[in-house]
């Protein structure tokens, strides 16, 4: 099975780059999510690409899921559940056209990554996030984690919605 591994944008890079800290969860600080205490996992920029998503309606932005050695390898096998240490990042940057492809197109039909919106993490720990099927969940924003309890209270629920069969993940391997 051919795999691909994509580099993104450097402006991302830059608003993420003072916060890369080794992966760990834990106790309250400036650098976790609330509820779940996921941090940015060191170096996940350089993971290899699960697959790519426009999301329309009110969201109406463009994303990369990226998964650590651990999740591309049980995508790769069809593991389910994922094991425990998979972790899948989705990154998401505003949908816009692309005036300079589209002038060469002579059309409307080229649309591109814009600002950054956020960085959201699923981090399998059966143990450790039981009540949540398994998982934990972050989201940060310019390099930090946003801290709403509220928002992250919405991750699990959502994912629930999904089929347990494919371990409450939204994401298929893309061929």
């Amino acid at each position: 099975m051919r795999t691909a591994s994509i580099r993104l944008g450097a402006r991302v890079v830059g608003a993420c780059i003072g916060a890369f800290t080794p992966f760990a969860v834990g106790g309250a600080d400036d650098n976790a999510s609330p509820v779940f205490g996921i941090r940015l996992p060191a170096g996940y920029r350089e993971w290899q690409m699960i697959s790519v998503a426009h999301e329309a309606g009110s969201l109406n932005d463009i994303r990369a899921v990226l998964g650590n050695d651990i999740a591309i390898q049980a995508y790769r096998d069809g593991t389910r559940p994922f094991p425990d240490g998979a972790i899948i990042a989705r990154l998401a940057w505003e949908y816009v056209p692309s005036p300079e492809n589209n002038a060469i197109f002579g059309q409307s039909q080229s649309f591109v990554p814009g600002s950054p919106t956020n960085v959201q993490f699923s981090v399998k720990d059966s143990k450790k996030y039981v009540e949540t099927g398994g998982w934990g969940y972050g989201q940060f924003e310019n390099g930090r984690p946003n801290p709403s309890e509220d928002l992250m209270k919405t991750c699990a629920p959502c994912h629930a919605r999904v089929s347990k069969d494919n371990d409450f993940v939204f994401t298929y391997y893309a061929p």
